[in-house]
C-alpha cells in the first residue's frame, strides 16, 4: 500500500509538470527541509534518458531519487566524512564532467560529416601514393655467411634468374627457390607496395621497372632478389571510406586542441603570494633535482 501511495505521488507530480504548470516557483518534493525543482528532476530524467511520456518509470525514477537526496542528506549530518574532502571530490567530478560534455558537444558540431569529406576532396595528395605491384624470389644471406657462401647463393640466384626469363613459370621457381615462404606460397606475390616504404635499393629498382619486365638479381640486407613487376608504379588514391575515421580523427584532436588553447588563454587565473611561492619552490626543487 506504501508503495502504490508513493507512487501515485509520483505520477500526480509528474502530471502537474506535464500540463504546464509553473515549477520554478512550486517545488515537486522537500527532502529534508529542501525543495526540490521540477528543472533539477526534469535535467535529471534527461541525464538518464528516461522518457516522460512513460509516467510509471518516471515515478519509479522519483521515488529512487528522492530516497538518495534524503539518505544523502542524512548522511551529511552525521559528520562521519571528512566534507571538505567530499566536496574537493565532487568539485573535481564536475570541473572534470563539465570539460568532457562540453568538447563532446564542441566537436560534434565542429567535426561534422560534411568537414570529413571537404578535407578529403581539398587535401588529395595526402591520401594517394605512388605503388607497384610486384613479385619475388629470395635467397637470404646472413652475417655469418663467408664470401664464397655468398659469392655460391649469388651464383644460384642467377640461375634462377636465367630460367624465369627462358620464361619458367616464375611461380613454381618461387615455390622451389624462395626463402621468403609467405609470399612463396603465392607464387612470390608481394602485393602492392608503396614508394619509400620498403628497402630503398629495392624501392629504387622496381619503381623504375615495367610491368613484365625482370630483374636480375638485388641484393638487399635480406639477400638477393630475383624480381618481377607484376603492375607498374601507378599512382593510388585510397577511397574515402577507408580513411574517413582517420580524417575524422585528425580533425578532432586539432579542433580540441586548438579550443583547448583559447579557453585556458580566456581563463582568468592570477596566484596569491603564497600560490607563487610554493610554484617557484618546486621549479626549484626540479632544477636542482
Amino acid at each position: 500500500m506504501m508503495q502504490y501511495q508513493r507512487l501515485t505521488l509520483a505520477a500526480s507530480l509528474l502530471s502537474i509538470f506535464l500540463v504546464g504548470c509553473d515549477s520554478s516557483s512550486d517545488p515537486i518534493a522537500e527532502v529534508n527541509g529542501k525543495p526540490i525543482s521540477q528543472e533539477r528532476f526534469d535535467a535529471y530524467l534527461k541525464l538518464k534518458r528516461v522518457p516522460v511520456q512513460n509516467t510509471e518509470w518516471v515515478a519509479r525514477e522519483l521515488d529512487e531519487y528522492l530516497e538518495r537526496e534524503g539518505l544523502a542528506g542524512q548522511i551529511e549530518e552525521q559528520n562521519l566524512l571528512p566534507i571538505e574532502q567530499v566536496e574537493a571530490e565532487v568539485a573535481e567530478f564536475r570541473k572534470q564532467m563539465l570539460i568532457s560534455r562540453y568538447f563532446e558537444e564542441f566537436l560534434r558540431e565542429r567535426v561534422t560529416d560534411e568537414a570529413v569529406r571537404n578535407f578529403y576532396a581539398t587535401n588529395p595528395e595526402q591520401f594517394q601514393a605512388k605503388k607497384v605491384h610486384v613479385a619475388h624470389i629470395l635467397l637470404r644471406t646472413h652475417q655469418a655467411m663467408s664470401e664464397a657462401e655468398r659469392q655460391a647463393l649469388l651464383t644460384k640466384a642467377q640461375e634462377v634468374y636465367s630460367r624465369a626469363n627462358a620464361q619458367e613459370d616464375f611461380a613454381l621457381l618461387a615455390k622451389e627457390y624462395s626463402e621468403d615462404q609467405l609470399s612463396a606460397q603465392q607464387a612470390g606475390d608481394l602485393g602492392w607496395l608503396q614508394e619509400g616504404a620498403i628497402d630503398p635499393t629495392f624501392s629504387n629498382k622496381v619503381f623504375a621497372m615495367k610491368a613484365g619486365e625482370l630483374s636480375e638479381p638485388v641484393v638487399t640486407p635480406f639477400g638477393f632478389h630475383v624480381i618481377k613487376v607484376i603492375e607498374g608504379p601507378q599512382v593510388i588514391k585510397q577511397p574515402f571510406e577507408s580513411v574517413s575515421g582517420d580524417i575524422r580523427y585528425r580533425l578532432r584532436q586539432e579542433a580540441k586542441q586548438a579550443e583547448l588553447e583559447r579557453l585556458r588563454q580566456a581563463a582568468k587565473i592570477e596566484k596569491s603570494d603564497s600560490a607563487a611561492k610554493v610554484t617557484a619552490q618546486s621549479e626549484d626543487d626540479r632544477a636542482q633535482g
